[in-house]
């Protein structure tokens, strides 16, 4: 991997981090709150789980598993 890659890499990986913090003091807020329906709050978490998911993904191309 090129080091111009792996700087992208590691720019997406911040910009997605923030998302996944927004949307975790998204649901928090509605929670507090009580103005979430289920359907909004279904549709918030499946968008944080994928945002983790591809935070894993990253991740994982950029530290890859060392068998020791």
């Amino acid at each position: 991997m090129t080091e111009d890659m792996e700087d992208a890499l590691r720019s997406e990986l911040a910009q997605l981090r923030q998302e996944h913090r927004d949307l975790d003091a998204s649901i928090e807020a509605l929670i507090e709150t009580g103005r979430a329906d289920a359907i909004q709050m279904q549709r918030l978490k499946k968008k944080k789980l994928c945002l983790k998911d591809r935070i894993t993904s990253i991740e994982d191309r950029l530290l890859p598993d060392i068998i020791a």
